[in-house]
């Protein structure tokens, strides 16, 4: 009798937890997404300039690597946080040269909110989902991030070809990777396999900042309107 009764301490205990990570993450996905629209702000009102080609491309990935390193250097802390928020707002930068181009067409606000709107539903969808379903994504793990690699090695390849079918292919191919990972991430959390809600904000983070900016550039070569 005492065991099961520490048995189920022990259950409610570990299911107190992940609902405490779950919204700890989601407070802070949703609060990281001011310094992003912030950085975005700053970066299409005084039209910051961004190197482009193979070295802009190193330049990023040097950052946010760099960035996503000290993040989970200090995952357990309150410095963390501050890290994460400044790694959004980078992010959030980063988003100048697609906004700006967005917003050269004449529907181009509707279309920032269009994809606004699709990345929230895919996200309160995919994040149900895999907060109340049975079956175990957990498996999609290594698949996925195989499938990231290549779409990585892919876009940097893009960055020299500069082909407009392949640009299509690769924001295809990204918001399916992306979805998924959106499944697995809260599934991690649900299940208890991820316990810092800093290193599961900024997996879910990364999710919905590129299904949107492969959402919102599919929307610019599809609707896009010069009129």
């Amino acid at each position: 009798m005492i065991n099961m009764q520490r048995t189920y301490d022990l259950t409610g205990n570990n299911q107190a937890v992940r609902h405490n990570v779950l919204r700890n993450t989601y407070w802070l996905l949703a609060l990281s997404m001011i310094p992003t629209v912030l950085g975005a702000f700053v970066g299409v009102a005084f039209h910051l300039p961004m190197l482009g080609g193979g070295m802009g491309a190193l330049l990023f990935l040097g950052i946010a690597f760099g960035f996503i390193w000290a993040i989970e250097k200090n995952k357990d802390s309150g410095l963390g946080v501050g890290l994460l928020l400044g790694f959004t707002f980078f992010m959030g930068l980063m988003l100048t040269p697609l906004l700006s181009r967005t917003l050269g067409y004449a529907n181009g606000g509707f279309l920032i909110m269009a994809a606004f709107g699709g990345t929230a539903t895919v996200f309160a969808v995919l994040a149900s989902v895999a907060t109340v379903s049975k079956r175990d994504f957990s498996a999609m793990g290594k698949w996925l991030f195989a499938g990231l690699i290549v779409l990585l090695l892919a876009s940097v390849a893009n960055i020299f070809l500069g082909m407009s079918a392949l640009s299509i292919t690769i924001s295809v191919i990204a918001i399916a990777i992306f979805s998924a990972y959106i499944l697995y991430d809260v599934q991690q959390i649900v299940n208890g396999g991820e316990t810092n809600y800093i290193s599961a904000t900024l997996r879910l983070y990364l999710d919905v900042y590129n299904i949107f900016t492969s959402l919102l550039s599919l929307l610019g070569f599809a609707g896009g309107s010069r009129d």
